[in-house]
Formats: structure tokens, C-alpha cells, sequence
């Protein structure tokens, strides 16, 4: 073995030689005229240039090996695969979402027609203009209107996107899990067997698994019946018959086409109506009036809208004692319906 001096030593010492990690090349000094190397003074004054080098070098790798087998290489292959997965599983998750389930659908004419005259309970219909103006359907779609089902006039092209290119022949119809009654009768319901009924009236639940749970909880509770406006409501789909467990078929439902004619209605026949609003002065467990009482409940973004809160006689708060500012709305109908009940 070769024995070297402190001399040598620090000879060695003194040459700065920089190692690329990349490669097995020894390049000379940073004071040297080789452009791809920057000084003290350019690393803080300004970025250095790209080594045009080092990509190319890079880049001829890649090309040459496509499995990547460098340690650098396997983890560019990691991220890129990572990254490739994940866009794949966004990809899926967007086709099924976009799959609907058509099992509560019809659509083309003569099936319509005859699900229509059969009396089966409908949520919402899409046809064109030709359909509605047609002798065969009109008067049917006329008194289906008036009952609070939703009547959208529509262009070929949007039923055609709603059934995935189907041959709808201008209408589609979408069936509802339970048929609807009116709210006059509805009203003569909740007072047959009791002297205080309780009705909830929704406005702007368009969230099906929110407004299953609802009717879960004002089932559970005892009330008499749920108000869905025409517009701006979930219908009374499979997804909210899942949610509701049953609860559905012991509760009845009202579609009503405007829900401010029917807080109006209701008030006649001495019902007192309650929304709920976090804005309010007074919290739920001081409301103790015996009557009864439809109880509103709003949306989670925008909640009670300005115009039915005027129809209201009482706002009442649920008091929130952490730092979440609000609840969810078929939480905070559960909590509301518990006190109401229990009084």
C-alpha cells in the first residue's frame, strides 16, 4: 500500500473536484469557464442555468430504459405511477357517478302514457314542448302539475342526455317511491288522532340522503306529515325510501307547488309556524306553546329563505355550545323535533 505524506495530503485536499451524483464524471472546479457550473455570487444573485447536459443525459436514459431501473429513475417511476393511478381512480369514480339508476325510470311514449293512466306515483317528468301541447297528454300532465309534480319542458337533446341516448320519443319520467296526497287532506290526517300534531315543511332540501333522514326522524318522533315544495325539494326517490328505512311508509307526504300558499293554508286551520334560523334570539328550549305546529326547516348553505321566514311566527335557534358554527339539516330537524315533542 502506498503511503502518503501530510504533504500529499493536503495537495489532494486543495483540488476541488466535484463528484456528479448522477454519473461518474469528475468535473473541474466552480472557477473554471464551464458554463454549466455558477458561482457563489451567481447562486445568490440569480438561478443557474438549466445543465442541458445532465437533462439530455436524462432523457437518453429514459429512452433507452423504460423500466427505470436506477435508484433516481425507480423514483420518478413511483410518482409518475402515483400520479397515473390516482388520475384512473378519479376517471372511475366520475364514470360512476355519471351511471344513474334507471330502475324508477321510463320513458317513450306509449310506456309513459300508460304508467300516467295507471295512477302510479311520479316524482318529475322532462318532455318537449310537442308532448305537452299534444291531445294524449296534456290533461294529464295539467292535473299531474296541480298535484305538485314537476313538470320541466325540456329540449330533445337534454332528455336524450338524462337517458344516455335512449329512444325517450320526447319524454321520461321519473317514478316516485310513494304517492303524494293533498295538503288539505293531509291537514284533516294529523288532526283525526291527535290534539297537537306536529308537520315538518321542508324548504330547499334538495340532498336525498338529508331529506331520508328527515322523514327517518319525524317518523321516529311521532309527526304527521312532511310538506315538500314542487321546486328546489329532493323527490321521493330510491335513495331517500333507503335512507328513511321504512320510515317512509308510515308517514304520509304532501307535494305542494308553492310552499308559502301552503304555510298560508295552514295558519288557517290554526297551525303555528316555527322555522328554525341560527340567527334567532330565541333558543328552542324556551318555545313551549301548545298548538299545532308546522316546523320549518331550510338548507345547510343558505337555510330558511327571506320570504318564509316572513310567514313565520316564531324563529328558534338551536343554542351550539362548540366552535362548529352550524349542523347538519337533518341533525338539527332531529334536535328540533325531540324538544318539540317533549314538551
Amino acid at each position: 500500500m502506498k503511503n502518503y505524506s501530510k504533504k500529499d495530503y493536503s495537495e489532494n485536499k486543495r483540488k476541488n473536484y466535484t463528484k456528479r451524483s448522477e454519473s461518474n464524471e469528475f468535473l473541474r472546479p466552480s472557477n473554471s469557464s464551464n458554463k454549466n457550473f455558477s458561482s457563489k455570487k451567481n447562486t445568490f444573485g440569480r438561478k443557474p442555468k438549466n445543465n442541458k447536459n445532465q437533462i439530455t443525459k436524462i432523457k437518453s436514459d429514459d429512452k433507452k430504459d423504460k423500466n427505470f431501473p436506477s435508484s433516481t429513475n425507480k423514483n420518478f417511476s413511483d410518482k409518475s405511477n402515483s400520479r397515473f393511478s390516482s388520475n384512473n381512480n378519479d376517471l372511475n369514480f366520475q364514470k360512476s357517478s355519471n351511471k344513474r339508476n334507471f330502475d324508477d325510470w321510463i320513458w317513450g311514449k306509449h310506456s309513459v302514457y300508460e304508467a300516467l293512466i295507471s295512477e302510479r306515483p311520479v316524482n318529475r317528468i322532462w318532455c318537449t314542448s310537442e308532448i305537452i301541447s299534444s291531445e294524449k297528454f296534456y290533461i294529464l300532465l295539467k292535473d299531474l302539475k296541480a298535484k305538485g309534480v314537476l313538470i320541466e319542458e325540456v329540449s330533445w337533446n337534454r332528455i336524450s342526455q338524462l337517458t344516455f341516448g335512449a329512444s325517450h320519443q320526447g319524454v321520461a319520467m321519473q317514478l316516485a317511491q310513494k304517492k303524494s296526497i293533498s295538503l288539505d287532506k293531509l291537514i284533516d290526517l294529523s288532526k283525526t288522532n291527535s290534539k297537537n300534531p306536529i308537520i315538518v315543511a321542508l324548504d330547499g332540501i334538495t340532498d336525498p340522503h338529508n331529506l331520508g333522514a328527515i322523514i327517518r326522524s319525524a317518523e321516529a318522533f311521532n309527526c304527521k306529515g312532511i310538506i315538500l315544495p314542487q321546486r328546489r325539494s329532493a323527490g321521493l326517490t330510491g335513495t331517500v325510501a333507503k335512507v328513511a328505512a321504512g320510515a317512509l311508509e308510515h308517514i304520509p307526504v304532501s307535494r305542494v307547488v308553492n310552499l308559502n300558499r301552503s304555510l298560508e293554508e295552514l295558519k288557517r286551520n290554526n297551525f303555528l309556524t316555527v322555522g328554525l334560523s341560527g340567527d334567532s334570539q330565541l333558543p328552542i328550549s324556551r318555545f313551549n306553546e301548545k298548538s299545532p305546529i308546522v316546523v320549518i326547516i331550510g338548507s345547510e348553505d343558505k337555510g330558511i329563505s327571506l320570504l318564509t321566514q316572513k310567514k313565520c311566527d316564531y324563529l328558534l335557534r338551536i343554542p351550539l355550545k362548540g366552535k362548529t358554527s352550524s349542523l347538519n339539516a337533518s341533525v338539527a330537524a332531529a334536535i328540533s323535533l325531540f324538544h318539540l315533542t317533549s314538551n
